[in-house]
């Protein structure tokens, strides 16, 4: 029976299950983990559903019942606002959660977009109310449940818990459509830097005093004059952000045989940003793994070329000539560390050429905390239809399965998936872009799934 260290307001932590542990930089993993989960927003319903019946068919297939998930339901978005009240989105109940049983999974949340105060989380429309105020009701839905506006749910997640790594591996599931002709030869995984760069958001809205202050600071500074009509952001990238990233980074590549790191930059531009964070990076690189590890320059200048064995190559690429990479020789690369925005980006058009985010899973890590989830959006028109496509939740738990341990389970999910799209019983998104294949329901593509585990 699991003991929880921190007292919540309004949930209860399973009377069974274990929680799983820490020490000395490793998770201790029972054979019950308690799991927190949020199901989500607009599709999380039917896709959460799918997903779940798929993990807990691919345990008792790999496992019987030597092992478990044992889940607690906690709560973000407009699920938490009906719960809490008060405009409360994102609860420290839920927060607390995650930091106290280590692991969590998660669907999409609303994260509105725009320069609206609120946003209704049941049909996703910003709006203001009469004269600037917060509206009563949805002026689409009708819904009660208008929040004031949250910058992101996800983005708050990260940052609050300090998931400092969004690692989001893209490779290719047999039979899936692709737009171009090699996607097998794309395996990457990314590890985008969470909490600095654009994403920490700071900025100032023009006209306002503070941008005419930073502006008028600029030309001070430098003798360079901004328009006085700019609105202003601020780009933060710092040694300790950087170094921890991707630190992260080559110990994921060392510990699992891949052979190289790619710091992803746009340093000819951004000199003392993204210049410094490929810096930084080969620093760390020098300093903590020196032994196991060889730039590209070193490379050249002391081994002709010829790759040592067992080492791990670092290296560093232009943002814009990453793109092209990816595209034309996407299988010289491994692993690819990048600051926040390059990072987004990158991730997802590395996961259009392999079936586009309905296929991309997702992972938010910090020292010890994995936060699983899927990478698209909450389709709201689609919300209780069983018709979207649960694959980027199902991989995320893949991912999530593997961060446990229990790879013989994740192995199952992948395989059975391989068939599945392979016999062409697929979502609708799929089944537009395949001939001959038939279109089956959220819920059906899941059973399809687990039966194809024999």
């Amino acid at each position: 029976m699991a003991t929880a260290t921190i007292q919540y307001e309004k949930i209860t932590p399973p009377r069974e299950g274990t929680k799983i542990g820490a020490e000395e930089g490793k998770l201790i993993v029972p054979d019950d983990p308690i799991i927190p989960f949020i199901q989500g927003d607009g599709i999380g319903p039917d896709i959460w559903a799918a997903a779940q019946n798929v993990f807990e068919g691919a345990i008792e297939r790999a496992y019987g019942d030597r092992r478990k998930i044992v889940w607690f339901k906690v709560y973000a978005g407009r699920e938490a606002l009906e719960l809490y009240g008060d405009d409360t989105v994102l609860p420290d109940d839920t927060l607390n959660a995650i930091r106290d049983f280590y692991v969590a999974i998660k669907g999409p949340l609303t994260t509105p977009v725009g320069a609206f105060d609120y946003v209704c989380l049941a049909c996703a429309l910003e709006q203001d109310g009469p004269n600037g105020q917060r509206p009563s009701k949805c002026a689409k839905c009708g819904s009660e449940f208008v929040t004031p506006r949250f910058r992101s749910l996800n983005v708050g997640l990260r940052q609050i818990l300090d998931l400092y790594a969004c690692v989001r591996p893209v490779r290719w599931i047999r039979g899936v459509p692709s737009p171009v002709k090699r996607p097998e030869k794309l395996d990457v995984i990314i590890f985008r830097e969470n909490t600095e760069d654009v994403y920490a958001g700071v900025e100032f809205e023009e006209g306002s005093d503070e941008a005419r202050r930073f502006i008028d600071l600029v030309r001070e500074c430098t003798q360079r004059d901004l328009r006085p009509d700019s609105g202003i952001g601020i780009k933060p990238i710092s040694i300790s952000g950087t170094k921890r990233l991707v630190r992260k980074a080559i110990r994921y590549a060392l510990d699992r045989g891949r052979s190289s790191v790619t710091l992803v930059h746009k340093g000819n531009i951004m000199k003392f940003t993204e210049g410094a964070f490929r810096d930084w990076g080969y620093e760390l690189a020098k300093e903590e793994f020196r032994d196991e590890v060889v730039t590209e320059a070193e490379l050249w200048e002391d081994h002709d070329g010829e790759m040592p064995e067992g080492k791990l190559l670092i290296k560093d690429r232009i943002a814009d000539s990453m793109f092209q990479q990816v595209l034309l020789r996407p299988d010289e690369y491994d692993i690819l560390a990048t600051p926040n925005l390059n990072g987004d980006y990158l991730s997802d058009a590395c996961a259009a050429q392999v079936g586009g985010l309905g296929m991309a899973p997702g992972s938010n890590m910090g020292d010890y905390i994995g936060l699983f989830e899927a990478t698209h959006g909450t389709a709201p028109k689609y919300t209780g239809q069983d018709k979207v496509n649960p694959g980027s939740l199902i991989l995320s738990g893949v991912l999530m399965l593997e961060y446990l341990g229990w790879q013989e389970a994740a192995d199952l999910i992948v395989q059975a998936m391989e068939r599945t799209i392979d016999q062409k019983r697929v979502t609708y998104d799929l089944e537009r872009q395949m001939e001959g294949a038939t279109t089956v329901k959220t819920s059906e593509f899941a059973q399809a799934i687990v039966e194809n585990m024999g």
